[in-house]
């Protein structure tokens, strides 16, 4: 009866998420439809299902970014994007027909009376780290007959001031350009350099833009006169507003139309383009606690904002191009797995990435840029908006693992290069680099969230991963002796973990925390490979018994007397939880736990899962996606791997949520806990990295 009643409640709650168009993977809680950047990050809420032209795109914290397309078809006005309206003007919302989304892009199609409408969202992947580095994303727009016959066909589409700021009061300026290029440049009169308003920066600018053209039209004023204009006439004024407000007053809005003549069943497509730039992009402490101003790397190519906007246009189908390989690949990869967990990986990819920024600096003299100071900087975005996070980047790791190794390498430098200048004072790994982003300042109060053995670990494990995946160890040589330092606080804390926090922080602080015991010896274990690489076999020999003995000590400490599993903490027999720091002994095939514990945390999953999945732990009821999918690669049956991941992906289908990518939700309800939009999901990449 139990498992009638689990089957009759999955389907109606997948009932209640279905919408009326075909959903290719599946109906995600939001769509990442710009989302390059912590601040170029827009998504379309879903929820139990809403099309292109239901509701606005918002930041992902849920603010709305003003995102707004019309379309005429033989006279006849039809909305296809955001959710205006307007008074005494009559049109018609596009009905929506399909949604796809891969690992790069998110597709609907939508139908105008005789016409279809393809709209494809492209934020693109790239390994060049100039096109990596490039705060900017796509908006296709594909018009093609469907009846045999020719049609008029116009599009419009316009941006608010809303992408500008988190506060609407604030006042906005603008200028419009128009030579080969449409570009409406939104920025703020008063801008607050390093600042954030509701995590929309401060300073900067939006640009919206278009190649110029025939047909191509253009237009800034009050969302009613100049939505009214293109709706009324089919085309745009190309009349520029001066007067300079509030983004709030009168809602400006900046617009671009273009005007396709007749359209027959070959289709037409005219393309958008949407940035969100600012220089300098981020604040870094250096030795001595002066600050460096850090660009993002794409400026060692391109002299002015014009010249970046034209490249970007017109390189849209080399764009497209490397995202499709890209999108083939991933899913390729992943369906060895299952199709679930295709999907979960390509919902993943652009929301982990989007939390991240390639920066460089200037040299000292002559001012030219220094692409050999490469540092890589990670938004904590939801939870704490930390700069460098260290528990987030170790979640998060397998996406870099996966996709481009050197960026893991970035990722870690500016943390090892501030601790090593003998600034941070605590001799364990810092918990973050700044207490928000793009600051990244350090703590040399030493006042950061203490997080000792698993800061530590976190550490250790990457910066093995980083060398083992590249064979590079110029990393690991440059930082061998910090690196060491923090494996001596391990072997004091690690197999006995004092009263702390985990990465999970939001439980609170346990003693004696088996899972956190694992990260510390593993993180000693690294060590010890990080020797070997370097040519120190002696010390290699050392920490590698030592990790060895601990483990044979641990191995009593963590079974539970009462039952087939670990403990959640020593001593405290019916406690359990997820085992997800056994994932970086697999990973790196150290073989330092033995199968057996393996075998045995794999059945007992079984005894303890949810409709959503596998509590975290006993103490809630609640779960961790991204230690699901790391648990799922450990568990040594195929039936419990695909346990974890199928509980995933329904609860992503599910139609309860309407965020971005929580990685925090509960395994009963299947509701998200309050986190999303997060770049930990980058870890739903581990069974790919195995």
């Amino acid at each position: 009866m139990r498992s009638q009643l689990f089957c009759a409640a999955l389907y109606a709650v997948q009932v209640l998420a279905d919408p009326s168009w075909t959903s290719t993977p599946f109906n995600p809680p939001s769509v990442p439809l710009a989302v390059r950047t912590p601040y170029l990050n827009t998504w379309l809420p879903q929820g139990t299902g809403n099309a292109l032209n239901d509701e606005w795109p918002t930041l992902w914290q849920g603010s709305v970014t003003g995102w707004t397309g019309f379309a005429k078809v033989d006279g006849q006005s039809y909305s296809w994007l955001g959710a205006a309206s307007i008074d005494g003007v009559n049109f018609t919302k596009a009905t929506q027909k399909s949604f796809t989304f891969t690992a790069t892009q998110s597709i609907f199609v939508l139908s105008a009376g005789p016409v279809d409408i393809t709209v494809t969202f492209l934020s693109p992947v790239e390994t060049d780290f100039v096109k990596l580095s490039i705060p900017f994303s796509y908006m296709d727009v594909s018009v093609a007959s469907t009846d045999g016959a020719s049609h008029s066909v116009q599009i419009y589409s316009d941006i608010s001031g809303e992408w500008s700021s988190g506060a609407l009061e604030w006042d906005l300026d603008w200028t419009t350009t128009a030579t080969n290029v449409v570009t409406h440049q939104l920025n703020l009169a008063n801008p607050a350099q390093w600042e954030e308003v509701s995590d929309h920066i401060q300073y900067g600018a939006v640009y919206y833009s278009a190649l110029n053209g025939k047909g191509v039209t253009y237009q800034t004023g009050r969302d009613a006169i100049v939505r009214t204009q293109f709706l009324n006439n089919g085309t745009l004024t190309n009349t520029k507003d001066t007067f300079f407000r509030a983004i709030s007053y009168s809602w400006p809005v900046f617009a671009i139309s273009k005007d396709f003549g007749n359209v027959g069943k070959t289709p037409a497509s005219f393309l958008y383009t949407i940035g969100n730039v600012r220089d300098p992009a981020v604040k870094y402490i250096l030795t001595g606690g002066a600050t460096q101003s850090r660009s993002l790397y794409f400026w060692s190519k391109f002299s002015s904002i014009t010249q970046l906007i034209s490249f970007f246009l017109n390189d849209y189908s080399n764009a497209l191009k490397t995202a499709n390989a890209l999108d083939q690949k991933v899913e390729a990869d992943a369906n060895k797995i299952s199709p679930d967990y295709a999907g979960i990986v390509a919902l993943s990819i652009r929301q982990s990435l989007g939390a991240n920024e390639l920066t460089i600096s200037k040299n000292t003299h002559g001012g030219g840029w220094n692409t050999s100071d490469v540092l890589y900087f990670m938004k904590e975005i939801s939870s704490d908006g930390n700069t460098n996070t260290v528990d987030v980047m170790f979640p998060a790791f397998p996406i870099f693992l996966y996709l481009l190794p050197e960026l893991g390498q970035y990722l870690l430098e500016p943390l090892l290069q501030y601790q090593v200048s003998g600034q941070y004072p605590n001799q364990w790994a810092c918990h973050d680099l700044g207490p928000h982003y793009p600051k990244a300042t350090g703590h040399n109060d030493g006042q950061d969230e203490a997080m000792p053995v698993e800061e530590s670990g976190n550490m250790l494990i990457m910066a093995l991963s980083y060398a083992r995946a590249t064979k590079d160890n110029s990393q690991i040589r440059r930082y061998a002796n910090l690196l060491d330092q923090w494996t001596q606080f391990l072997i004091e804390d690690s197999l006995i973990p004092a009263n702390q926090l985990s990465t999970d922080d939001f439980a609170g602080q346990l003693a004696n925390q088996t899972n956190l015991a694992i990260k510390g010896i593993t993180g000693i274990r690294c060590m010890a490979e990080i020797w070997g690489l370097l040519g120190d076999k002696a010390k290699q020999t050392n920490y590698t018994s030592i990790a060895a003995n601990y483990v044979q000590q641990w191995l009593n400490l963590s079974a539970s007397a009462t039952e087939p599993h670990l403990t959640l903490a020593y001593g405290n027999d019916s406690s359990w939880g997820l085992a997800y720091n056994l994932f970086a002994d697999v990973h790196l095939k150290l073989n330092l736990f033995p199968k057996s514990v393996y075998d045995e945390q794999t059945a007992w999953y079984k005894t303890v899962a949810n409709q959503y999945g596998v509590p975290l732990d006993t103490r809630h009821t609640l779960t961790k996606s991204d230690w699901e999918i790391w648990t799922s690669a450990i568990v040594t049956d195929t039936s419990v791997r695909d346990l974890f991941i199928t509980a995933l992906k329904n609860t992503l289908s599910n139609g309860l949520n309407n965020v971005p990518f929580s990685d925090l939700y509960d395994t009963i309800s299947g509701e998200n806990l309050g986190f999303k939009a997060r770049p930990v999901v980058g870890g739903h990449l581990a069974l790919l990295i195995v």
